[in-house]
């Protein structure tokens, strides 16, 4: 991967107050009470850029696209936006808790240029027509990335972290704690010794998309439609999936108005290629211990290399489903890699949601019999009481998957299902900015 520094547009605090007031996760945003609170934050808040308010009244002359490119533009003026006056390459660390244990993820901000799939970057999802056709119109009237494309490159020797951590101990640029208590800090890298050594480092390494997809794709349909030398390069932050900060976490399913959906007939059919194990309970007290040694089954079982999910239904029992026989996926999914076969989520969506339930390729694209629900806080209390009140008909709780099996996936050229992995934290946008 070649990587290169730049001078990044960033928020000036003597303008805009405190920067972390307008930067935003890269996601959700479309939502009315998430677009309206990052509109109420700050009125530099990047949100007016990359998702502003859609009007009934739009037209081609005035719409959220033309909007962002006049925000943009008006912000540079007024100078809430200033670009720095030498290239660097941005250390950009996060600090958050999970379950109440601490972790650092380090990362360096920088363009990259943009390569076709194959050696040199590989994709482990797929992305949607609809999506980047809106971030593709984005990108023309705007002609800036304000977004991240999250990562993962593999150095043991962990080059590129120890500059990072030594760039920490200067004054940060932004220093803030985001709403899910994550902290967030940016410095500069502004030695030319120390660029080149993560430059060098960069070189022979293949990287893999952690998260922005769709802002890759876009990426390279804007450079293919344009030319624009500039455009070559993207906006990326950069992690080693060696650090200690790379954390994946679990996506659940949730089973929604499916027709015919009988509980005794699912639990018959997973006889078959897994073995069951029950945790009952008769009390909101066993309810939680039930759980617990659900949880922790699962746990133990993915940490020997097992395909290993929990099962809900409102029956007053948890339940564990260890996959049994492996040779299954060789009939399941055919023509797919072993990884992709071990994959937690490929055995759930095969064995089970295809198989047993009939939610198969077809009807997940209609997004009518399933629901995703992120692990973290009280998730699994949220996911059992829907259940219980009849919103859900079923819950499957899954193990997060490795990092390991991720890269084998990718490396093999391909795809996982969907909502199968979700990176946390997410990396902002609005950090650094990158005018095209």
């Amino acid at each position: 991967m070649e990587i290169k520094p730049f001078r990044a547009y960033r928020f000036d605090p003597a303008v805009v107050g405190n920067p972390g007031d307008c930067i935003v996760p890269p996601y959700d945003l479309s939502k009315p009470d998430v677009q309206e609170h990052f509109y109420r934050k700050n009125e530099y808040n990047v949100v007016r850029i990359i998702s502003g308010r859609i009007s009934e009244n739009d037209d081609e002359a005035d719409n959220q696209y033309t909007r962002a490119a006049r925000h943009l533009k008006s912000w540079i003026e007024k100078g809430a936006l200033k670009q720095d006056s030498e290239d660097s390459i941005y250390a950009y660390i996060q600090d958050f808790e999970i379950d109440g244990q601490k972790f650092h993820r380090s990362s360096f901000i920088s363009l990259g240029r943009l390569e076709k799939y194959g050696e040199g970057v590989k994709a482990h999802e797929d992305t949607l027509d609809g999506v980047t056709a809106d971030f593709l119109k984005l990108q023309r009237a705007t002609e800036a990335k304000c977004g991240l494309i999250f990562m993962l490159y593999e150095d043991s020797k962990k080059i590129a972290d120890k500059i990072i951590e030594k760039a920490a101990g200067e004054k940060p640029l932004i220093d803030c704690v985001d709403e899910d208590n994550v902290r967030h800090r940016l410095f500069k890298i502004i030695d030319s010794k120390q660029i080149e050594i993560i430059s060098r480092m960069m070189k022979d390494k293949s990287c893999i998309i952690a998260d922005g997809h769709h802002r890759y794709q876009t990426a390279l349909n804007y450079y293919n439609e344009t030319g624009n030398p500039r455009a070559a390069w993207q906006l990326m932050a950069f992690a080693n999936s060696l650090n200690e900060g790379v954390i994946v976490l679990a996506t659940h399913r949730l089973v929604v108005k499916l027709k015919n959906f009988d509980a005794k007939t699912l639990l018959a059919g997973l006889q078959e290629n897994f073995k069951i194990t029950e945790y009952l309970f008769d009390s909101a007290e066993t309810k939680r211990a039930a759980m617990e040694k659900m949880l922790k089954q699962m746990k133990e079982e993915s940490d020997r290399d097992k395909n290993a999910y929990g099962i809900y239904l409102a029956d007053g029992t948890f339940r564990t489903a260890v996959l049994k026989n492996k040779k299954a996926m060789d009939e399941a999914a055919a023509g797919k890699s072993k990884a992709w076969q071990k994959l937690e989520v490929s055995v759930l969506h095969k064995l089970i949601l295809e198989k047993l339930l009939g939610i198969g390729e077809k009807e997940l694209a209609s997004k009518r019999h399933l629901e995703y629900i992120r692990d973290g806080g009280h998730s699994i209390e949220q996911i059992t009481a829907r259940v219980d009140s009849g919103q859900a008909q079923a819950a499957f709780f899954v193990n997060p998957e490795k990092v390991k099996m991720i890269q084998e996936v990718a490396n093999a050229g391909e795809t996982m299902p969907q909502k199968s992995t979700f990176f946390y934290p997410k990396v902002f946008s609005g950090l650094t900015i990158y005018k095209m």
